[in-house]
């Protein structure tokens, strides 16, 4: 074969035209030879094929099946945060089960943002993912539970849905929330304060209700006076400590729900002077670091979650699911470090 030298196309990749041209065979020839087309010749084959390999030419294996009605070689994920290690490790979890089937992970952030997750789902399905895994943010799944009933597998993520019958896997927030308050409980502390997410998520929710049943059996009435929500993030997490402890009567100890609102919180608690006292702290989440600097969580497995997820919507997309919608919930426990250890003063 005569080495030539072909212009490349608009976008700087070889095309099927090239290829044949090279190869010396119709577009038609190439194309059924690169399909593996039983019908084509041996010796037209392997020139096909090596015009290809000499031009980079590669198949559009996602346009093809997409033409003929099938769907990508992936799977949708849309999270709040790609910022937040927590996402990171679902996402590596429902990446290990992917793998094992030949499929891609997609994954899209929101941003915490309604509007976006409606628009990044509906994107995600136009693409013709295998399956969508979402970790919800608004406070309607209406639009998830079309797509379920228009064939889409959907399974939720980390929060449940609102309103609408969906598979979901989520922590045992209530109880791990529980476990945090009896743990600073048993030191001593009665003024516990929380440093909480937004308010309209299903996590901050279950959080909170285990937090007062815990206060609440301990016989603290008061308990919601020290509580605070609509943190997000690092820097809001640390203003509102600030402003906790900046009370008439501060709390002795902070339960923050997450792994942000902790990083915030030990923000705040680094700039207090040598002589103020330190409230005593466990955070929900474990996070990179909190070992060495010796804080207490409420620990759990991410990587389980997007296994689990990524195993569930797949069943359903081959058809071999379970019957009903599936409600997972998943262990958390207490890691005592020294943080949730510190008696009040």
């Amino acid at each position: 074969m005569t080495a030539t030298t072909h212009p490349a196309a608009g976008d700087g990749r070889p095309t099927l035209r090239q290829v044949a041209e090279l190869a010396g065979v119709s577009i038609k020839t190439a194309s059924r030879a690169l399909n593996g087309d039983a019908h084509v010749r041996d010796v037209t084959s392997t020139r096909v094929h090596a015009a290809a390999d000499q031009l980079g030419f590669r198949l559009n294996g996602l346009a093809r099946e997409l033409r003929r009605g099938g769907r990508a070689a992936s799977v949708g994920l849309v999270i709040g945060d790609l910022a937040n290690p927590f996402y990171s490790r679902i996402a590596r979890g429902a990446e290990q089960v992917l793998r094992g089937h030949g499929l891609q992970l997609v994954t899209c952030s929101t941003n915490e943002d309604a509007a976006t997750e409606r628009a990044l789902t509906a994107s995600l399905v136009q693409q013709r993912v295998r399956a969508l895994l979402v970790v919800p943010t608004t406070e309607d799944s209406a639009h998830l539970a079309d797509e379920q009933r228009h064939g889409m597998p959907v399974v939720c993520l980390d929060r449940r849905p609102v309103g609408a019958e969906i598979d979901s896997i989520v922590l045992d927030n209530r109880r791990g929330a529980v476990a945090a308050a009896e743990h600073l409980l048993r030191a001593g502390h009665r003024r516990i304060g929380l440093v909480g997410d937004f308010s309209r998520l299903s996590t901050h929710r279950e959080r909170v209700a285990g937090f007062g049943e815990a206060l609440r059996a301990a016989g603290i009435a008061e308990w919601q006076r020290h509580v605070r929500g609509d943190s997000h993030d690092e820097a809001s997490a640390e203003l509102i400590t600030h402003q906790l402890l900046s009370l008439r009567e501060p709390p002795t100890a902070l339960f923050t729900t997450n792994n942000r609102n902790t990083v915030g919180a030990l923000r705040a608690l680094r700039s207090l002077g040598p002589a103020a006292p330190r409230p005593a702290l466990v955070g929900f989440d474990d996070f990179a670091l909190a070992d060495v600097l010796g804080i207490t969580v409420v620990a759990h497995e991410p990587e389980d979650m997007g296994r689990l997820g990524a195993d569930l919507a797949l069943a359903r997309a081959e058809g071999t699911g379970p019957d009903g919608v599936r409600s997972l919930v998943l262990p958390t426990r207490l890691v005592a470090r020294g943080s949730g250890e510190v008696p009040p003063p």
